[in-house]
């Protein structure tokens, strides 16, 4: 790329945009464009979910969707792909034949099918859009589609790969986008050895953290006097991997044992109605309490009226777990003395006796013992805080880590880079 010709427009494609629960995505988004990446933000579709972040308004790109609801959407999108799949049988009959040759013989057909539909539509929009680059946020659905648009276009690809994305997906058909990708950004270390097990050398993977927002998530100015109950907090979607089941047997034990608490759970999720039982089953009415969906305004005051932060996140039998969640970033930049398990990502950014105490995942007796530990000791709770927080600023600022990734993206995309 010379310098008249500019920075690479990039398109971004993710799956649902924009997610309440998928802050990363929105962070990522923010950050590469206060860095200066020209982005066209693309969605497969939108969620359209009740509560967004209200930083959504921040976002310089419009959203152009793959797929709109109702019958009058379908058929519209319909039309769109058929038309766009016809402009590329006519304008580019070699390439697209190829490309439908190796859907026609991939092994999950119909995925495929329905991939190539989208990449058909993304091909010929980003086309239009004049993008030099392509970027799926996530190494399933998205990648895929980004894989076909660049087999389709010739625009080099790139994408990033994170926790379920990773774990859950096709090795075979995850190895051959990682290899064919001009590169891979990884959020953790323990990712990025993951797929490089499936994809061998020839794969370009780059560590990419995400960052935090250092000056939204920070220590309350005041600091609560010690008076009544310990204030614990867990923030995440309501789903198996967070391990919360695990958590509240831990908070059976502490409240068995004479500890006096007190436990938000902040999130949302298809979880709720069963953990609500097992609050009941276990005697914790009125200690532990579900307090549902919050945008990040909201859950950054939350962490500063808590004590302590507690990730209790389990790795389940279909390999999904968590990489590095943002929650436990945003805690630690909080100021807050954190307990999490010894999954992924987590030992990169925590050190045990350092900046938060490790457990074993899936362990309620270890999780009791060591929020236990630091519920009755005020001291260590301030150091281990103080330590977190100096960690995160220094290493996992937002501003820095989207910098980071802006100046791959300049060094990795803009030279492959070559008109749709």
């Amino acid at each position: 790329m010379t310098a008249a010709q500019g920075p690479t427009t990039v398109a971004y494609l993710t799956k649902r945009f924009p997610r309440l629960s998928e802050t990363f995505i929105l962070d990522e988004i923010l950050g590469l464009e206060a860095a200066g990446v020209p982005l066209r933000l693309y969605s497969i579709a939108d969620p359209a979910e009740s509560h967004v972040q209200p930083d959504i308004a921040r976002v310089a790109s419009p959203v152009a969707y793959l797929r709109h609801s109702g019958v009058a959407g379908a058929v519209g999108d319909l039309a769109a792909t058929l038309g766009a799949h016809l402009e590329l049988l006519i304008t580019r009959p070699q390439r697209y034949l190829n490309v439908l040759g190796e859907v026609l013989h991939s092994q999950d057909r119909r995925t495929a099918m329905r991939h190539f539909g989208y990449a058909g539509r993304f091909a010929v929009t980003v086309r239009r859009a004049r993008a030099r680059h392509l970027h799926a946020a996530f190494a399933h659905t998205p990648a895929s589609i980004v894989r076909y648009t660049h087999l389709l276009t010739g625009l080099p690809f790139s994408f990033g790969a994170h926790a379920k994305d990773l774990y859950r997906s096709d090795p075979v058909n995850l190895a051959i986008q990682a290899v064919e990708a001009s590169f891979v950004l990884v959020c953790s270390q323990s990712a990025g050895t993951a797929l490089s097990q499936l994809s061998g050398p020839k794969a370009r993977i780059v560590l990419a953290y995400h960052g935090v927002d250092s000056n939204r998530f920070a220590p309350a100015r005041t600091q609560h006097a010690g008076l009544g109950p310990v204030r614990i907090l867990a923030v995440g979607r309501l789903v198996p991997k967070k391990g919360y089941p695990v958590l509240l047997d831990a908070l059976h034990q502490l409240v068995a044992a004479g500890t006096d608490l007190r436990c938000q759970i902040v999130g949302a999720g298809d979880l709720a109605g069963e953990l609500a039982a097992s609050i009941d089953r276990l005697d914790l009415a009125g200690v532990v309490t579900l307090r549902g969906a919050s945008t990040h305004q909201e859950v950054a005051q939350t962490y500063r009226r808590a004590d302590l932060f507690v990730q209790s996140s389990v790795v389940l039998p279909d390999g999904d777990r968590d990489g590095i969640p943002n929650s436990l970033l945003e805690a630690m930049a909080s100021g807050l003395a954190v307990v999490a398990s010894n999954v992924s990502g987590i030992p990169e950014i925590l050190t045990d006796g350092r900046t938060g105490l490790l457990v074993p995942p899936g362990d309620p007796g270890a999780l009791a013992e060591a929020i236990g530990r630091l519920a009755h000791d005020p001291a260590l709770r301030a150091s281990l805080g103080a330590a977190a927080r100096d960690h995160v600023v220094t290493n996992l600022d937002r501003t820095a880590c989207g910098q980071h990734t802006a100046t791959l993206f300049e060094v990795m995309a803009a030279p492959m880079a070559q008109p749709a």
